[in-house]
């Protein structure tokens, strides 16, 4: 939870909702939902659902969905890939509905998703890949305290930048 977004943890009925379409989601949730929230679309949604199907002790480190509190509207989809490595780093992945961007509410998501990692016992560092260029997600995760580390190239996707925050010790005695 932050200021303006609530984060509904996207379990399995929630997940099976959202592939059933909006109105399914809408009438599930009781909230707003406009006609594109998300453009990692049902794959990503599927992806999830699978993953909590295979192991329910994974629940918490995939998929949230985003609710704007004043207008109790999903505004965007967003996570975790997964359960902390050994090395005791996940990684988050986020995005708004464009009629909801420019707001500072990719911002604030990444940054809640950050800070639920961190309260998590064990967790050391929070990583994070966008496309290889400047663009809106670099501005989030530099605002939110993440450095660039490196360049990869990805099959897939190309040229990709690989973001880090690690966690700052408790120095308290």
């Amino acid at each position: 939870m932050s200021s303006r977004l609530a984060l509904i943890p996207a379990d399995i009925p929630i997940l099976e909702a959202a592939l059933a379409g909006n109105d399914v989601l809408q009438d599930y949730l009781k909230v707003n939902i406009p006609d594109v929230w998300s453009i990692f679309g049902p794959e990503a949604l599927q992806y999830s659902l699978d993953k909590l199907r295979e192991s329910i002790s994974e629940a918490g480190w995939w998929s949230y969905l985003p609710i704007l509190i004043v207008d109790n509207t999903l505004v965007g989809f967003c996570g975790f890939k997964g359960s902390p490595n050994q090395e005791g780093m996940v990684e988050i992945g986020y995005e708004i509905a464009e009629s909801y961007r420019q707001q500072g509410l990719a911002t604030e998501l990444a940054e809640t998703l950050i800070l639920h990692a961190f309260s998590t016992p064990g967790i050391k560092m929070v990583q994070a890949h966008t496309l290889g260029a400047e663009n809106a997600s670099t501005k989030v995760l530099s605002k939110c305290g993440m450095k660039k580390m490196e360049e990869i190239n990805d099959p897939e996707d190309g040229i990709i930048w690989r973001w880090e925050i690690l966690k700052v010790p408790d120095t308290k005695h």
